[in-house]
């Protein structure tokens, strides 16, 4: 079990460092380097699955807000540009599987 935290913790990582040249890092980079720590903390049994699952609402509250008003998916679209609602989907769907982990997690028992 302790791989499968290792690879959620470097998904994560990989979440964060594709944040780095977007408009607003200040606001992506903490956003998912904040379920690393909690993995971590899952990993050494510090922190319980009622703790996780409520760290998941918000997450979820904030996937269903940044949802783009029009799907475009998450491609670039035939231009090879990145629209807004391009970011929304991406955005969205990150934060999305962010609670799917934390939900998850959440109903493994040690």
């Amino acid at each position: 079990m302790k791989y499968v935290y290792y690879v959620l913790m470097l998904i994560f990582v990989y979440f964060t460092a594709v944040q780095y040249n977007d408009p607003d890092p200040w606001l992506w980079i903490p956003t998912y380097l904040f379920p690393i720590y909690l993995i971590y903390q899952r990993s050494i049994n510090k922190i319980d699955g009622k703790t996780l699952f409520l760290i998941g609402i918000p997450y979820l509250f904030w996937a269903i807000n940044q949802f783009p008003p029009e799907w475009e998916g998450v491609l670039l679209d035939q231009m090879g540009m990145k629209t807004l609602n391009i970011e929304l989907g991406r955005e969205s769907l990150g934060l999305g599987f962010t609670t799917l982990i934390l939900w998850t997690l959440s109903l493994i028992r040690k």
